[in-house]
């Protein structure tokens, strides 16, 4: 997920967003416990998207408390 498509989200389908990206991860990291996974890349590319949405989720909120 790019930046990009992050900003032209809402905040709550943000939230929403993010938590199935957790769900996702968690869910990845678990079968990769298990048996390793044929593209352990994936796990990596769910932490950054997970870590794009939360930087946007508090930059909004940085610039509600500005107002």
């Amino acid at each position: 997920m790019e930046q990009q498509v992050v900003r032209e989200l809402s905040t709550p389908e943000l939230k929403e967003r993010l938590e199935d990206e957790v769900k996702q991860l968690v869910k990845l990291k678990m079968n990769h416990a298990v048996s390793p996974l044929e593209n352990p890349n994936k796990i990596k590319v769910y932490r950054r998207a997970i870590a794009r949405i939360k930087t946007e989720l508090r930059r909004r909120e940085l610039e509600e408390t500005k107002k």
